[in-house]
């Protein structure tokens, strides 16, 4: 998920170098919401890899 936002961060640059505005914050906006997820994702996996690491053991 991180590969495809920092794609659409770098289509939002070029896009943005290029004149493209409309685009290039329609990619921008695509490369934070998947971000966001990403990190979202992430601290879900940590804190349940910290539970059940705990329960476990």
């Amino acid at each position: 998920m991180l590969k495809w936002a920092a794609i659409f961060a770098i289509a939002a640059l070029i896009l943005g170098v290029l004149g493209f505005g409309g685009l290039a914050g329609a990619a921008w906006g695509i490369a934070k919401i998947l971000f966001w997820i990403a990190v979202v994702i992430a601290v879900i996996f940590l804190v349940l890899g910290l539970t059940v690491y705990k329960s476990i053991t």
